[in-house]
C-alpha cells in the first residue's frame, strides 16, 4: 500500500534523474541558456523533497518549512528557465520576493500563530505563482507556431494550478485537510498526481529543448560556415519556393549571380586567411545594400547569389549597382595592406516561360555574369530574354544576343 514517505522517495529519485539529464544538456549545449536554470530547478526540487521527508523521522516542523521553501525556489528557477528560453531577461528580485514571502508566511503561521490550513495555503500559492507567470510565454507563438513541448508544459502547469487551488479551498474550508505526514488515501493520490504532473512539466521543457535544438541544427545545415549567409542548399530551396510562388501569382522575382574578380590571385598572393576575410567583408558590405526579405547566399568559393522577391529586372539592376558602388567606394578607401574587392554581377528575372525550374533562372543570370566578365569585369550585366525561353529549351543554348551589358 502506498504511503507518503514512499511517494516522497519516488519524487526525489525521479527529480535526481531529471537533474542528471539537464546537467548533461547544460554541458553539451552551453549556449542553451535555459538549461542551467532547469538543471538547478530539478536538483532543488529533489533537495526540497529530501528535507520535507525528514519530518517523518524528526519531531519538528523545521524540515517541512525548509523543504517547502526550497520547493518554492525550485518552481521559481523553472520559471526563470522559461523566460531565458524565450530570450526574455531574468532577474533574481522576483524569485527572492516569492521565495522570501512564502517562507516568511509559513514561519509566521508556524511560530507566531500555528495554523496548518493557512500555512499550506501560503505554500500552495507561492508554489503555483511562478507557474502562472509562465503560461503566457509558453502559449506564445514562435515563428508562427506554438512549440509542442511548451503547449504540454502550459497544459500541465494549468492542471497543477487547479489541483493546488482545490487543496487551498479544502484546507481553508476544513474539507479534506492536507498534510505531508498524516497518511490517507486522498493524500497519497494527491502527492502521486502532483509528482506525475511535475515530471510531465519537466518533460515539456525537454521537448521544448529538443524542438529548439533540432531547428538550430536544421538552420545550420542551410548556412555557410564562413560567412553566415545561406549556402547552396538554402538558395535552391528558396528559388524553388519563389518559382512556385511566381507561377501561382504571375509576379516575377530577380536573381543576382555575383563573382569576385581575381579572387584566386588574392589567395595565392595573400593567403587563404586573407581570402576568407575578403569573403566575410564582402558579405557585410553587400548586406548593407539589400532590402528586408532579400536573401544573400554563398554558393561556393567566391560565388554568391542574391534572391530578390517580387522584383523586376530593372529593380535587380538597381540592387546590383548599389552593391557595386559600395564595393568601389570601399576599394578607393583601401590603404597599405588593405585588399580592394572587385566583383562582377549577372542579373536575371524569372519569366513564366522558365516555369518551376530554378536552374533556368540561374543559367540566365550566369550568362549575364559571363558577359560582365568579358566586358571588363567590375560591372554588371542583365539578361533580357528575346525571344522568350520555350518550355523545353536547353538553358545552355540561350542566345548571347539576349544580353545587355552595363557598367
Amino acid at each position: 500500500m502506498l504511503n507518503v514517505p514512499t511517494l516522497w522517495t519516488a519524487f526525489i529519485i525521479n527529480f535526481l534523474a531529471l537533474g542528471l539529464i539537464w546537467a548533461y544538456v547544460t554541458r553539451s549545449y552551453p549556449k542553451f541558456a535555459a538549461a542551467p536554470f532547469w538543471t538547478a530547478s530539478t536538483f532543488s526540487a529533489a533537495a526540497g523533497a529530501s528535507l520535507a521527508s525528514l519530518r517523518v523521522v524528526v519531531d519538528s516542523l523545521l524540515p517541512l518549512l525548509a523543504g517547502g521553501t526550497v520547493l518554492i525556489f525550485a518552481a521559481c528557477l523553472a520559471a526563470m528557465g522559461v523566460r531565458r528560453f524565450y530570450d526574455r531577461p531574468v532577474g533574481w528580485r522576483q524569485t527572492a520576493l516569492i521565495t522570501g514571502l512564502g517562507c516568511a508566511g509559513m514561519v509566521f503561521f508556524t511560530v507566531g500563530y500555528d495554523s496548518q490550513p493557512i500555512r499550506m495555503s501560503i505554500y500552495s500559492v507561492a508554489q503555483v505563482l511562478p507557474l502562472a507567470l509562465t503560461l503566457k510565454l509558453l502559449l506564445a507563438r514562435e515563428n508562427g507556431r506554438v512549440n509542442p513541448g511548451a503547449r504540454l508544459a502550459a497544459t500541465v502547469a494549468s492542471l497543477i494550478i487547479t489541483i493546488y487551488a482545490m487543496r487551498v479551498a479544502g484546507n481553508l474550508l476544513h474539507f479534506g485537510e492536507f498534510t505531508f505526514t498524516q497518511f490517507s488515501p486522498i493524500h497519497s493520490v494527491s502527492i502521486l498526481v502532483l509528482m506525475f504532473l511535475s515530471m510531465s512539466w519537466n518533460f515539456g521543457f525537454l521537448l521544448m529543448a529538443m524542438d529548439r535544438l533540432r531547428n538550430e541544427v536544421a538552420d545550420l545545415a542551410l548556412l555557410d560556415d564562413l560567412t553566415g549567409v545561406g549556402n547552396r542548399r538554402h538558395l535552391l530551396q528558396r528559388l524553388t519556393e519563389e518559382c512556385a510562388r511566381s507561377e501561382r501569382s504571375g509576379e516575377s522575382f530577380a536573381l543576382l549571380v555575383i563573382d569576385l574578380d581575381g579572387f584566386k590571385a588574392i589567395n595565392d598572393t595573400h593567403g587563404h586567411a586573407a581570402g576568407d576575410a575578403c569573403l566575410q567583408h564582402f558579405t557585410l558590405m553587400a548586406q548593407t545594400r539589400l532590402r528586408p526579405g532579400d536573401m544573400l547566399a554563398r554558393t561556393g568559393g567566391d560565388e554568391f547569389c542574391v534572391v530578390l522577391p517580387a522584383s523586376t529586372l530593372r529593380e535587380g539592376a538597381m540592387i546590383a549597382r548599389r552593391i557595386l558602388d559600395v564595393c568601389r567606394e570601399d576599394a578607393e578607401a583601401c590603404v597599405g595592406a588593405d585588399i580592394p574587392i572587385s566583383l562582377s554581377i549577372g542579373v536575371a528575372q524569372w519569366t513564366r516561360e522558365m516555369g518551376a525550374f530554378p536552374d533556368r533562372v540561374i543559367a540566365a543570370a550566369d550568362h549575364a555574369l559571363y558577359a560582365a566578365k568579358n566586358d571588363g569585369k567590375n560591372r554588371h550585366a542583365v539578361y533580357d530574354p528575346a525571344p522568350p525561353l520555350a518550355p523545353g529549351i536547353d538553358s545552355a543554348s540561350m542566345p548571347e544576343r539576349a544580353l545587355r551589358k552595363h557598367a
